[in-house]
């Protein structure tokens, strides 16, 4: 009894004369359920925040007696997450293709054709821009041909990209614009004929011969669209995202945008592949800021498997004198791997099929000779060759995967890939065996922006209406401690972050969310159904659910 007393009185005094300013924060959250570093670690019910970093978690009494509070938040017993983190996005896409008018969804030719029509009559330009057709959602899943959109606009260019963002439908007018005959050629793409003449298909790099000639909209309204972009993210609990693959021009409107203080969401970017960047930022070395970051640069080495651009080893299954291709020269992916390998910048390439794969793999083990701290990643890793994963390992090489892609795609994967192959594609339980851990992401907007259903898919291989019963190859889903960590600390560790984000411990940023369900307990259909209530950036609150 006596020692219990001299301990509190100890304790009493130690608070009495510690530094009052010690003592003041601007947050204090407390009645919560907070899940720290790890998930299946010891959980707190209170955290105090000040200049933007957690000071102390800890249990609500203590941390109400210990410290002044500019705010005290009394979270009603919800539960508090690391903000989440979306590894693999297009963020600056998905803003500025609001303008664009949305085919994501579309079951049928005929139902593009009928919501084109209405597009065009307020498009806020003479390009009629789509995007989000998959073929394989429609009954009759053969690619259309330009024939109809050449009756409807014969005096308008009309531009419809796959949801993928690796194969597109225009118009003649598009054509002669970009001079695209039946004797185009075209490195790492096709231009598809029919009766000898282009059909108006453009698969991979033929679409680049459109694309590029398509107006830039406003810089005032590209910014206009990243706001709004961010207000989608914050209400879904994305705190951070990864934006694969912009230009420069963009990487200057958003960091416009973050120091003027509007754009409050943090954005680590990839350069594109433009072989002018690469001399001019290695000489300048990665730009960071507090909430900005360009770290590395993102390269493509083949299409999509559903618009069968993936490169694979052996032929396609149901095409079967068809590969695929590369979209870059072998000796040219040596060169920008060589170019970085002497640098901080990271280098991320998107590789499909297990020819791809291995590709880049051998590419990255050839110049970074084994174990390093590099970092490199590998962007969604789909189809991968038995023998080859272990590359991952032995090359320190990082899977950047999105579980939304295997639901997706299972509808058709295994007819596109055969019996053997689809059991090593969307891999991700033996990629976090073989690596260790994966991160995760979206790639939105060519799959839904939503945390939630990567979560679900990652843990449960199956669509929001719970197909297949047994889940997609189940035995490649995640347990729900790795889903959380690769949305969270793994995605940071992927970009050199994880001591200063993706998880809630003492000095860290302070970006939590605050959910009404208990996604790490709760049934597994009610993950998708789970509400963001509040979302906070460096213990600012940038989002609230409207009661």
């Amino acid at each position: 009894m006596l020692k219990n007393s001299f301990i509190l009185t100890l304790a009493i005094l130690f608070f009495s004369c510690a530094d009052p300013a010690e003592k003041e924060v601007d947050l204090l959250v407390h009645n919560a359920t907070i899940y720290p570093a790890e998930p299946s670690s010891k959980k707190f019910s209170a955290m105090a925040v000040r200049n933007g970093s957690i000071v102390e978690m800890g249990h609500s009494d203590k941390l109400l007696q210990k410290y002044k509070a500019k705010e005290v938040l009394d979270a009603d017993q919800k539960f508090i997450y690391p903000g989440f983190i979306d590894a693999h996005c297009h963020f600056s896409g998905y803003a500025t293709d609001m303008w664009k008018c949305n085919l994501v969804g579309t079951s049928s030719y005929a139902e593009i054709l009928d919501k084109i029509k209405v597009y065009s009559q307020t498009a806020p330009m003479k390009w009629i821009y789509g995007r989000g057709w998959d073929q394989n959602d429609w009954d009759n899943k053969t690619y259309p041909d330009k024939s109809e959109l050449d009756a409807l606009f014969p005096d308008r260019p009309v531009f419809l990209k796959r949801i993928d963002g690796h194969a597109a439908i225009v118009n003649q007018v598009a054509l002669d614009l970009a001079n695209i005959t039946a004797s185009t050629t075209v490195s790492g793409g096709s231009v598809v004929l029919k009766n000898g003449k282009p059909s108006g298909l453009l698969i991979d790099n033929a679409m680049d011969l459109v694309d590029q000639l398509v107006p830039l909209i406003p810089d005032s309204l590209a910014r206009k669209y990243y706001l709004a972009a961010q207000q989608t993210c914050f209400s879904l609990g994305l705190t951070q995202v990864h934006d694969c693959g912009i230009s420069e021009h963009t990487a200057e409107l958003l960091d416009q945008a973050q120091q003027a203080g509007d754009l409050k969401m943090k954005i680590f970017a990839l350069l594109s592949d433009d072989s002018t960047y690469y001399a001019k930022w290695i000489k300048k070395g990665v730009y960071k800021t507090d909430r900005f970051t360009i770290g590395g640069f993102k390269l493509y080495a083949d299409g999509a498997l559903g618009s069968r651009g993936a490169c694979l080893l052996q032929p396609y299954h149901d095409e079967t004198n068809w590969h695929g291709f590369l979209l870059r020269e072998k000796n040219y992916l040596m060169w920008v791997a060589s170019q970085l390998a002497g640098t901080n910048f990271q280098l991320c390439t998107h590789a499909i099929g297990d020819s791809a794969n291995r590709q880049i793999l051998n590419t990255y083990g050839a110049v970074l000779k084994g174990k390093n701290e590099k970092r490199w990643r590998i962007e969604h890793a789909q189809v991968i060759d038995e023998k080859d994963f272990q590359l991952f390992a032995d090359y320190d090489i990082i899977p950047s995967v999105q579980p939304t892609h295997a639901t997706s795609d299972m509808y058709w994967a295994k007819e596109r890939l055969g019996e053997k192959r689809i059991k090593n594609a969307y891999a991700y339980q033996k990629l976090i065996q073989t690596r260790g851990f994966v991160a995760l992401g979206t790639d939105f907007p060519v799959e839904d922006i939503s945390p939630f259903k990567t979560f679900y898919a990652a843990i449960g291989r199956r669509d929001a209406k719970g197909f297949p019963e047994q889940g997609f190859n189940p035995e490649q889903a995640l347990t729900r401690e790795q889903a959380l960590k690769g949305m969270t600390i793994w995605a940071s560790y992927s970009i050199f972050e994880e001591k200063i984000k993706g998880s809630l411990e003492k000095n860290k940023t302070a970006d939590f969310i605050i959910l009404d369900t208990d996604i790490m307990m709760c049934d597994e259909k009610e993950v998708l159904n789970t509400k963001v209530l509040a979302t906070y950036i460096n213990g600012e609150k940038v989002f609230e659910l409207k009661k």
